[in-house]
């Protein structure tokens, strides 16, 4: 009986897992099998069926079961996934190859951009393919599929600012109904065609490739229609943990995926009109509205899994310094992972419907999908195999051997979507480099600005030597002067100084540094120095993971002997204008530019630290990069 707690929460936390983690890859079946026999796929003869359908089943095993949930999901950093988290565990292993980490944080930060493309196809393909299934309800109802379809979306849009914790009770409840049905549609189709079943074996996807050849590579860029969504098995790690990730997926997804694609099979081999949707042409006459509208709410989930993915993201990127800084709403007060970034959302939300009205079919934009997400997955895989070999200690020839098994399959997909360039997948790169660009100037920009400061700050020790023959006036109270550079001057220091002829009795030089893991343990909160002449070097450390919420660290000072008292404390900070130079030690001028105007709309330091307004002083310096 004492287990029982325990059974009892990994229970509710695979049903949670079933709802969140597994809302994409669920609703994949809308449109795969659609995509693979397609106005572009391969004939519906019974030889392409039952192969097409080996090739998903062992996609299903080797890139989810084997690739993901086995080989990747070890890669936690400290209990969080993902690939900004999985890039903070690669970088370590570079820390003393420059060369070798510069490629990491390119290879990292593209993976991470084309995340975001994929975030902007995922909703778009999904919510349409369901509502498509109005076209076979009811014909006449075509033309109200895209208006639908964008009213969905706006509406998902404008709930993410009331957060998902009241509405997200429900996701696995829902998920776990379309799960059940799917299959239970599944079991229909194959009943009347149980020969279908012979493509769980590989030889028929190794006959599908024989016989086919170039046209059997290209439906591998529909195949892995059926995998999309892998990337939330590792991003959500940390939320729900490995084992309840693992459960839901071996004992519940799996099945129900694999008999919802042979029964689509089945059907296809007794009707091969079908083709045109085969998974709505499987659902009894009577239960077709319910099912769109289960679909719906269905693909509506596997959306907000991808949203709230993207903020996430965006949190870890700007605390690790590769974004800039932007608001970020907590919306719920017993989960500190769901927030909200408004920025963040109005731009996806632009991008998606933009997406819906540009392409306006799933099969449009089936041709666009799929390349952002295989390449992410390329990129995975190269970084956890850096971790393999460095982290974990593997031999060379088991790296060599596991790279080479998973890069064929991955390499295999990527190649197979990068036909569809022209065919739509242009837009998810663009969008995937478009954010690339802008990571790695803001990255670069940022180291830029802290060498104009340092190179322009004044020695700190000479200055501390100074006051003990030169005393200034002091003034009651604690100053914290906010720097990148604790062994220089502060340029708000000096300003405060000039200006106002004293110095306080307690001048704090604070640094902020945000660690190469989720959260910082207790014993890496702080660490202080005191300098002499009532000045004291101090570092807090917050984790990529956790807001750096600096009044509440400097309160966890107080037991290790630094106490203080926000009433007589007052923060200086120095907030640089960025100004493009001319110079040539920079980067180039467009990128001067456009770091510029992300500088200039960046959320202040103070408020990104959360230092109060009534205890903050800000000072404007002029930097020019």
């Amino acid at each position: 009986m004492s287990n029982s707690p325990q059974k009892r929460r990994l229970a509710s936390l695979a049903l949670g897992a079933v709802g969140v983690v597994y809302g994409d890859i669920g609703t994949s079946p809308l449109y795969t099998l659609k995509e693979v026999f397609g106005a572009h796929g391969v004939p519906a003869s019974a030889a392409n069926v039952l192969g097409a359908l080996s090739l998903v089943f062992w996609s299903l095993i080797i890139v989810v079961s084997i690739k993901y949930l086995l080989f990747i999901m070890r890669a936690d950093n400290r209990g969080e996934g993902g690939i900004m988290a999985l890039l903070a565990l690669a970088q370590r292993s570079a820390r003393h190859v420059p060369r070798l980490r510069m490629s990491l944080i390119a290879l990292g930060l593209f993976g991470a951009a084309l995340f975001y493309g994929d975030g902007v196809i995922t909703p778009a393909i999904s919510v349409l393919s369901a509502v498509e299934g109005l076209k076979v309800a009811a014909p006449a109802l075509e033309r109200w599929v895209v208006p639908i379809t964008i009213g969905v979306i706006v509406g998902l849009f404008w709930l993410q600012k009331h957060g998902t914790h009241r509405i997200g009770a429900v996701f696995g409840p829902v998920c776990a109904v379309w799960f059940l049905s799917i299959a239970g549609l599944g079991v229909l189709g194959i009943t009347r065609n149980p020969e279908v079943l012979l493509a769980l074996s590989p030889r028929y996807g190794v006959d599908f490739f024989l016989r086919n050849q170039a046209e059997a590579f290209f439906a591998l860029g529909a195949v892995v229609l059926a995998v999309t969504g892998t990337e939330a098995l590792y991003a959500d790690m940390g939320h729900f943990g490995k084992r309840p990730i693992q459960l839901a997926w071996f004992n519940f997804v799996l099945p129900a995926l694999v008999l919802n694609y042979f029964g689509q099979g089945a059907l296809i081999l007794h009707d091969p009109a079908a083709v045109a949707n085969p998974f709505y042409h499987l659902v009894p006459r009577s239960m077709l509205y319910p099912m769109i509208a289960l679909a719906t709410a269905a693909t509506v989930i596997a959306s907000q899994a991808v949203i709230s993915g993207a903020f996430s993201m965006t949190r870890e990127a700007m605390q690790l310094g590769y974004m800039p800084r932007m608001p970020v709403v907590h919306t719920s007060h017993e989960m500190a992972g769901q927030i909200f970034v408004p920025w963040i959302n109005r731009v996806l939300l632009v991008l998606i419907v933009a997406a819906v009205l540009g392409f306006r079919s799933s099969d449009n934009l089936g041709a666009a999908y799929g390349i952002a997400v295989t390449g992410t997955m390329v990129i995975t895989t190269l970084l956890a195999l850096v971790v393999a070999r460095h982290q974990w200690r593997w031999p060379l020839p088991a790296v060599l051997a596991t790279g080479a098994c998973l890069l064929t399959v991955d390499l295999g997909f990527f190649s197979a979507n990068l036909v569809k360039v022209e065919h739509g997948g242009w837009f998810p790169l663009a969008l995937g480099l478009g954010v690339f660009v802008a990571m790695t100037t803001w990255r670069r920009g940022r180291e830029l600005v802290v060498r104009e400061i340092q190179q322009g700050g004044l020695a700190l020790a000479p200055f501390i030597r100074n006051l003990a023959d030169h005393p200034a006036i002091r003034v009651p109270g604690t100053a914290v002067f906010l720097t990148a550079n604790p062994e220089s001057i502060p340029s708000s220091l000096l300003h405060n100084l000039k200006h106002n002829k004293v110095l306080h009795e307690r001048n704090v030089l604070l640094t902020v540094e945000t660690l190469d893991t989720p959260r910082a343990d207790p014993a890496e909160w702080f660490e202080w120095t005191a300098l002499g002449e009532g000045f004291i070097r101090l570092r807090l450390r917050f984790g990529f993971g956790e807001d750096p919420d600096v009044p509440l660290r400097l309160a966890q000072c107080g037991p290790a002997g630094l106490p203080f008292d926000m009433m007589e404390t007052t923060f200086f900070v120095s907030r640089e204008t960025v100004v493009a130079g001319r110079h040539a030690h920079g980067m180039a001028a467009w990128r001067d530019r456009l770091f510029a105007f992300m500088a200039h709309n960046a959320l202040s330091a103070t408020a990104f630290f959360q230092i109060p307004g009534n205890r903050r002083i800000e000072l404007g310096s002029e930097v020019e990069i």
